[in-house]
Formats: structure tokens, C-alpha cells, sequence
């Protein structure tokens, strides 16, 4: 049951809100897609969406587990069976992983749109929404595979435990915001963004499922998209501050509002919740009459809701909290009462302590004997230093003495040489994010071709947007060398970089790990350690990115080069 409330696409939720702007397609040939009813508290009553058929053409295919599409497609565990079609968690016995999959017949309505939506969001390749892995038409039947992700928990659950601390909603609303703009850009919507469609990996990175397919297996359209997918970002950052749902319904196992009262700001439904946090809900969730506390101008696109996050102060994590240890109690023995019970209301008797072996007569006078020997001994050690310093002075002025010709001394010690070290191997580094930064690409840092280069992906600021710390590229010199600077060519613009090395026989999985040895920034930068180090693993790790003419923010390295 984890499993599939984890994984499972959010196809089987009927209890939700849609935003306003989104709406059943009217063009189905079952005939219960209603209009929606503006009820004034909210974008649409629980009960508007189609979630059924009464039409017999609108049956779902009679498939069992162990039916295989494609020869390929083991079907495992029906999870939703809805207005004519079903889902699945399957196994592609090909790649031997766990996939879902999505059935309806070839003659349903909706067929062709889900399979237009299930190969658009296919092209769009982007880590940060759970992959569509297969669109086909085959037998009758039109099937849409997916990644299948069972470490993955569901937004419902988060939200279930409790309101998120201001860290956790502000990561939630960043990285929704910046996937979702990133689809908009490339004309596609979500349309169904509900906590169901949200999930959180192990490392914290969220992922959305469903883009552009949940909307065309339900039929729901919308004439502005983009104010739309907003709308739901904003329930979902205010339900993550809150844990009540923005509108008069309850839907996702959350309370909704009170009835009549309107749009409440989030920090005054709850005491505690972040100011900046709260007035950023305010301002993607604004409409018919709701406006932001300050008066600041309503988000109405994804673009506009992600630059406004990035715009705030970044959020840092909460500090650890320790346990104090219990307070140290004495024991009966220290007390002086070992080996006999305590006698109520008889006093013991109290021990006189006995003063101290030195603070006696005798004891003042050894004292004063012993520092006097001390004493002398220090003036006898001082003498002995200076009569060895003067002697040795001596012998190094006598004319016997061999002196080092200065013609020949540099013959005798020469210089250590400056010589190209060669790169063995390179690899991405991105432990702070998704784990993977453009590896295809990480070959051209090394390969001596000035016109080929490695980029980052695009971010909205130049601190990453406030999503981490850095990225950077692994040198990996095949054995411990000596390093005496790194010279790195950058395209794009100005950038900051850090040198970090280590000798250790493994690459470190947090860029702590690794020591930094120089820094600098600009478009060529030689990094020179402040005395030759000795590593085997070099971090060229960049910390902040240069304009890119995409309109964000991206780094590219040209040409990466050792010397020792």
C-alpha cells in the first residue's frame, strides 16, 4: 500500500478543488462533463469534475494482472479505474524496473489527446517531472508508460504530518515554480497540479507527475493555462504553511476555510508562518477580489511566481536541536553516607577536611626551595644556548670553512620545473541538487577544443536560485600529483570559481569534503594554491554564474588545464 500511494499517478483523486481557470472539456461523448458552478469560494465544488461514465462506448479495458503490452509491459496491480480508462504499476520485463501505465481503448473521446499529451511531455526531458517513458496505439488499446518512483513520498502524506517549517515551503514553492515555468516556456501545462501530483525524493528534490497527461485523461482544458498552474502552486505553498486548504471545500484530506469569510492570508490562519512566505501564497493565489498584504501585484505566471521566490531572502534550514544531558546527580557515597542508611531528622556529623599537603609551614618552605632550583636551572640552560650560538658563529667565520659557490648554487639546487599534468578522467558534481549536471557533455572540459565546452543547467539567479551552493566539474589526475595551478576557461561572462583538491582514493559526496586551496573569478582563471598541493581529485566548483542569452543564468567551461 505504501508503494502505491507513493508512486501511483494522481489519476483516481476526485476530492479536490480545480483552479478556476481550468475546466472539464464539454466535447466528451458521454455526456457528463458539467459546467462548472462558481460558488464564490473557490475554483469549483468536489462533485464538478467528471469522475464517471454512464455511457456503455466509455468502458474501461477488461485487463488482468499478468496481461503484457507490447511483450514488453507485465501489468502488475490495477490502481485506478475511472471514466474509461485504468492505471497500472507495471514491470518492463525488458529493463527489469517498475513502470505505470495508463489504459483507455483507442476509441475512447480522449484518446488522441492523451496521446498528443503524452508525447509532448516525453520531448520536454526535463529531471524535475516524472518521465514519460512510451506513448502507443497498438490492438485496440492506446497506452501512456511512466517512471515508476516507490521511494518517492506523495505531498498528501507530507501535508498530512503537520504544516512544513518556512525552510520546506520555501524549497516546495522554488522548485515547483522553476519546473513549471521551465514547461510553460515550451508551451506545455499541468493543468491538475494537486499535493498528488507533487513528490519528494530521499534527497529532497520535488518531481511532478501527470504534465499535460492527468488534464487530457480527465478532459480538462483551460483558456489561461499559465494563471492556471499559478493558482495551484499558490494552494499548494499555502496548504504547505497552513495545513488547510485555500478554499471552502475540503479536499486531500485537508480542512478547507470557514465558509463566508473569503481568502485568509496564511499567517493569520496560523500563528508562526513566514511573512515573505505567506504574502508569495497571497499573491499566486489572488483572485476574484483576494490581494496581497502589501499591496504587491498578483503573480499570474509560473515565470512571475519563480522570479518573485527567487527575489526573497533565501530561507536557510532550521538549526539541529541537541538534548541536553540529564543534570549530574550525586550519589550516596559522594554524600558521605555509603554503607549506612540515612536517619531521618538526625543531622550528620560534619568532617573537618584537612588543609592541603602545602599550605603547612613545611610545606611553604619546599616550595620556596623548589622554585629556587627551578630558577637556577633556567639561568644555567640560558648560558649553555648562548656559549653553543656564539661557538657556532665562530666557526662559521673561519676562513677554513668551505663556502657554496653562488655561480655553481644554482646547478647544485635547480628549480622544480612547471610541467603539464595530464587529466585522466572528469565527471559532474552536483551533490547539492538532482545529483546530475549535464554529463554527457563533461568530456569537452579536457579534450583541448576551445570551441566545444560544458555547461550548467539554467537557473533564474546567479546563486542558482537560491536552490544551492554550487556545481562544479571532478579532475581525476590518476594518482596523487603535485598541483601548482589550475587554469580553467570560462564562456558566457564573469564567473566565480573555487579550487578544491583532495588525496583521498574516492571522489567525497559533499563538496565539504574536499579542501579549498584558491578561488577567483572571471572568463580565464588560473587558480594557484598558495604553495603546490599534492591531490589526486580536483573540484573546479563554480559558486556564481554569469547572464546566459537564454534570459537565465548558466556557466560554461571551455578549457580546463593542471600544471605542477
Amino acid at each position: 500500500m505504501a508503494e502505491r500511494s507513493t508512486a501511483a499517478v494522481d489519476v483516481a483523486d476526485n476530492g479536490g478543488d480545480e483552479p478556476p481557470t481550468a475546466k472539464a472539456d464539454e466535447a466528451t461523448t458521454d455526456g457528463t462533463a458539467e459546467a462548472q458552478k462558481s460558488t464564490g469560494a473557490g475554483p469549483q465544488d468536489a462533485d464538478s469534475e467528471p469522475t464517471g461514465s454512464t455511457d456503455a462506448s466509455m468502458v474501461t479495458p477488461d485487463l488482468h494482472s499478468g496481461h503484457k503490452l507490447a511483450g514488453r509491459y507485465r501489468l502488475e496491480e490495477c490502481v485506478t479505474r475511472l471514466d474509461g480508462f485504468s492505471s497500472w504499476r507495471a514491470v518492463d520485463e525488458k529493463l527489469r524496473r517498475a513502470v505505470g501505465v495508463h489504459l483507455l481503448p483507442a476509441d475512447h473521446p480522449r484518446a488522441r489527446s492523451v496521446l498528443a499529451a503524452a508525447r509532448s511531455s516525453a520531448l520536454l526531458g526535463d529531471p524535475r517531472f516524472v518521465q514519460v517513458l512510451d506513448a502507443v496505439e497498438e490492438n485496440d488499446l492506446v497506452y501512456v508508460v511512466h517512471e515508476w518512483l516507490p521511494d518517492a513520498t506523495e505531498l498528501t502524506a507530507l501535508l498530512g504530518a503537520g504544516p512544513m517549517d518556512a525552510h520546506d515551503a520555501y524549497q516546495l514553492v522554488s522548485q515547483i515554480s522553476q519546473a513549471m515555468a521551465a514547461a510553460h516556456r515550451e508551451g506545455l501545462a499541468h493543468l491538475r497540479l494537486t499535493p498528488g501530483a507533487v513528490l519528494r525524493s530521499s534527497s529532497g528534490q520535488y518531481r511532478i507527475r501527470g504534465l499535460a497527461v492527468n488534464a487530457a485523461l480527465r478532459g480538462i482544458t483551460s483558456d489561461g493555462p499559465q494563471r492556471a498552474d499559478t493558482e495551484a502552486i499558490g494552494a499548494l505553498l499555502y496548504a504547505a504553511l497552513t495545513q488547510r486548504w485555500p478554499y471552502e471545500s475540503d479536499a486531500y484530506g485537508l480542512t478547507g476555510l470557514p465558509k463566508g469569510v473569503g481568502l485568509i492570508a496564511p499567517d493569520q490562519v496560523r500563528a508562526g508562518v513566514h511573512r515573505g512566505l505567506s504574502e508569495i501564497a497571497m499573491r499566486a493565489l489572488a483572485n476574484d477580489g483576494a490581494t496581497a498584504s502589501r499591496q504587491e501585484q498578483p503573480c499570474t505566471t509560473p515565470d512571475e511566481l519563480a522570479k518573485a521566490v527567487a527575489a526573497m531572502p533565501r530561507i536557510r534550514p532550521p538549526e539541529p536541536t541537541f538534548t541536553a544531558p540529564p543534570e549530574y546527580q550525586r550519589t550516596t557515597y559522594q554524600q558521605g553516607t555509603y554503607g549506612r542508611p540515612a536517619v531521618p531528622g538526625v543531622t550528620q556529623p560534619v568532617i573537618a577536611v584537612p588543609p592541603a599537603p602545602l599550605q603547612s609551614r613545611t610545606g611553604k618552605a619546599l616550595k620556596w626551595a623548589v622554585s629556587a632550583l627551578l630558577i637556577a636551572a633556567l639561568g644555567l640552560g640560558s648560558w649553555q644556548l648562548a656559549e653553543t650560538l656564539l661557538d657556532h658563529d665562530n666557526n662559521t667565520n673561519d676562513p677554513g670553512t668551505t663556502q657554496t659557490n653562488p655561480e655553481n648554487g644554482d646547478h647544485d639546487n635547480p628549480a622544480t620545473e612547471s610541467k603539464p599534468v595530464p587529466i585522466v578522467g572528469a565527471q559532474d558534481y552536483d551533490p547539492l541538487g538532482d545529483g546530475g549536471e549535464k554529463p554527457q557533455d563533461i568530456d569537452h572540459v579536457y579534450d583541448g577544443d576551445t570551441s566545444s565546452y560544458w555547461h550548467t543547467d539554467g537557473y533564474f539567479t546567479a546563486d542558482f536560485g537560491n536552490l544551492k551552493e554550487g556545481v562544479g566539474v571532478v579532475l581525476d589526475l590518476g594518482k596523487v600529483q603535485r598541483v601548482g595551478a589550475v587554469d580553467v576557461t570560462f564562456l558566457g561572462g564573469t564567473t566565480s570559481v573555487e579550487l578544491r583538491t583532495t588525496t583521498g582514493a574516492e571522489v567525497p559526496s559533499r563538496p565539504d569534503g574536499f579542501t579549498q586551496v584558491a578561488k577567483g573569478s572571471g572568463t580565464k582563471v588560473s587558480l594557484k594554491p598558495g604553495e603546490p598541493v599534492q591531490a589526486r581529485y580536483l573540484l573546479v566548483w563554480l559558486t556564481k554564474l554569469p547572464p546566459s542569452s537564454e534570459g537565465n543564468f548558466r556557466g560554461k567551461i571551455s578549457d580546463i588545464k593542471v600544471t605542477s
